[in-house]
């Protein structure tokens, strides 16, 4: 990884040798400048002190927020591994694992085909997730927090500004937990490089990065015997006791992405008409593993004896079973933006999307079918987008379309009002017509039903969401219309036997659901409120979700030691009501619907003290604590229980040079 670096350096050498010419622009001129994709300039250096409103954070949508060091309730919830409010989420019991879905409006999907093994995606780092800076002077963040057993996890960024018009950017989030459970070991790391960059003049702008990410787990398949962990015998208080389905088996997730966006304005001085040139390159590649050495399981208990498990079936090979999906993926976009500061920004573009997803081999399951070793296209795509802003109302309206074989489609528009700093409301109307991830046509495995080359219709996904932030509550509504939804299911009739397969329903599913939150304060306490519900209208249990899903804060807040420390301390009460939660397949790195066993009905609490002292946040949890009383019946996924009770210890560091 280490060279992806240094060559990221040199290809960006030229900036900042360039950078380092001293700034002719007046003090003025400097703290009054403003890009139009909203980034600040920093103070001269005639200014001695710099206000966190100097260190700025901004997405690639140009949204532009500042460092927070404050601590809030809101600190608390994003204090994990994903470094955000995982709300709607039910994580396994390892840090590091993937996550079961509660609320569906949680994803997010594009026309264009992913790759697949959703389920090991959650913890790798998208284009969106990517954040660019610029800073008065370099700022670094450390975090830091213990995990369940044998490990740590840590998330080192640092951010400087070589001019007011070129950053660097540098981070690297790294996790090894060996979990509580026989073959478990999350070992995850995600290295990230940014740059930003604009002339003098302000005519040129570039955001850019470089990401690579490895993910891997420990595989065990979930928990063989459901009697042993619900029954209360402290035998199997100690988790390692517990008999899994694999007991050397291990899924990886790598992938490297090479991101440039960029702009250039046309006409040399800026003024209430201007004409811009628009170009964006994402070229990303990524392979997927599954290995197991063991192919059969051998269990033995005092009840049944002697037990071999083959999970998966019959399988091509005897042991050292190693499957390995490539894919890469090259994305270019070009425009034309013209800008007028009474209309707004019209936008024409057309993009490139071009892709390969293969194996080293074919499969010749009969002498009529063959499983093809390779998925290749090209996309070829026109579409516009406006957007406009002025006073209260921002909107942006966007639409494209494919003029290649493959056809795919999209129409994203969104309208926001502000009545004042407390009450806002935003609207947005999604139609895409979408290509099926390649998971779903096309899938290899020396597991001998895991072999798969369909031809599957594009998703057509209607969507509606209001969102409302008053001075009252806030709340989210989403009304969704699916057809031809694409999902995994099981075909096998045996209890210990799975065979996934790849489906997909051309009947209508009609998905909705209303989240409110509100916080209510009485001097120091207050109480903190997610409330989300869902309703699924189908003629079959393909959209599995739970009713009800909440989540609920009690927590005191306080200045100690004359200022020196803000202290937070509360409860937090999570519940979901039951439902037949998708349960995980390693092979696939994904989810499949099943019908035989609800999960969920459990309440989760968990008790926290935090403290602030400067710019530090010290985290202290006891997690589920009550996992001790009553039945043991909390699973994230039909084999996989949820977390035990256990105490973690974590803190956030900011430093400001």
């Amino acid at each position: 990884m280490a060279k992806f670096f240094y060559v990221a350096l040199f290809l960006l050498l030229p900036l900042f040798v360039f950078a380092q010419t001293k700034d002719p622009q007046t003090k003025e001129k400097v703290a009054a400048s403003k890009d139009k994709k909203g980034q600040l300039a920093v103070p001269t250096q005639s200014d001695t002190i710099a206000t966190i409103d100097m260190y700025k954070i901004v997405t690639l949508q140009h949204d532009t927020t500042y460092v927070d060091t404050s601590l809030t309730i809101r600190k608390e919830y994003k204090f994990n591994y994903l470094r955000k409010d995982n709300f709607g989420l039910l994580p396994f019991s390892n840090e590091g694992q993937t996550f079961n879905t509660l609320d569906y409006g949680y994803n997010k999907v594009t026309a264009y085909p992913g790759f697949g093994f959703a389920g090991k995606h959650f913890n790798y780092l998208e284009v969106d997730d990517i954040k660019y800076y610029n800073v008065a002077t370099p700022m670094t963040e450390l975090y830091f927090k213990t995990v369940m057993e044998q490990g740590q996890m840590i998330d080192a960024f640092i951010t400087l500004n070589t001019s007011e018009r070129l950053n660097f950017s540098i981070g690297y989030r790294g996790l090894r937990s060996l979990g509580k459970y026989v073959n478990q070991l999350s070992s995850n790391g995600n290295f990230k490089f940014m740059t930003s960059y604009n002339t003098s003049n302000e005519r040129y702008f570039l955001k850019a990065h470089f990401t690579g990410q490895d993910l891997t787990n420990g595989e065990n398949g979930g928990i063989v015997s459901l009697e042993d962990f619900e029954g209360g015998d402290s035998e199997f208080d100690n988790r390692a006791r517990l008999d899994v389905y694999f007991l050397d088996a291990t899924s990886i997730l790598k992938g490297n992405r090479y991101f440039v966006d960029h702009h250039f304005r046309v006409n040399a001085n800026k003024s209430a008409n201007n004409l811009y040139v628009d170009h964006q390159l994402n070229y990303e590649n990524k392979f997927f593993e599954y290995t197991q050495p063991t192919v059969v399981t051998t269990i033995t208990t005092p009840a049944q004896g002697t037990i071999r498990l083959s999970r998966f079936g019959e399988s091509y090979r005897s042991s050292n079973i190693n499957d390995k999906t490539r894919y890469n993926r090259m994305y270019n976009k070009v425009g034309a933006t013209y800008e007028n500061s009474t209309l707004g920004q019209f936008q024409f573009f057309i993009e490139d999307f071009r892709y390969n997803y293969f194996y080293n081999r074919i499969i010749i399951q009969s002498p009529t079918y063959t499983i093809g070793n390779q998925l290749s296209d090209e996309f070829n795509v026109v579409g516009g987008q406006y957007t406009y802003q002025k006073n209260n109302w921002n909107g942006r309206f966007l639409f494209s379309s494919s003029i290649s074989e493959q056809k795919a489609s999209t129409l994203d528009a969104n309208l926001s009002y502000k009545f004042d700093e407390k009450n806002n409301v935003h609207f947005q109307y999604q139609n895409l017509s979408k290509v099926p991830d390649h998971i779903f046509n096309l899938f290899q495995s020396s597991y001998v039903d895991y072999n798969w080359a369909n031809n599957f219709e594009n998703e057509k996904i209607n969507s509606l969401t209001v969102n409302a932030n008053t001075q009252w509550a806030n709340a989210s509504l989403q009304v969704s219309s699916l057809k031809n939804h694409l999902y995994f299911f099981n075909e096998s009739t045996t209890q210990d036997t799975l065979t996934v397969k790849p489906g997909q329903y051309s009947k209508a599913i009609n998905y909705l659901s209303l989240k409110v939150s509100k916080e209510f304060k009485f001097r120091k306490w207050a109480l903190d409120n997610t409330v989300l519900y869902q309703k699924v209208d189908q003629d079959n249990d393909i959209l599995n979700v739970p009713q009800l899903v909440t989540r609920n804060t009690l927590y005191y807040s306080t200045h100690v030691f004359k200022k020196a420390m803000f202290l937070q301390t509360g409860i937090t009460f999570s519940y979901f009501s039951k439902y037949y939660a998708n349960d995980y397949n390693p092979v696939i790195g994904d989810f499949y619907i099943q019908t035989k066993r609800e999960v969920g009905g459990f309440p989760t609490f968990d008790f926290f003290v935090n403290a602030k002292i400067r710019n530090t946040r010290v985290y202290l949890k006891a997690e589920h604590f009550n996992s001790g009383f009553g039945d043991k019946n909390y699973y994230s996924a039909p084999n996989y229980p949820y977390r035990d009770f256990i105490v973690r210890f974590g803190l956030v560091w900011n430093f400001f040079s």
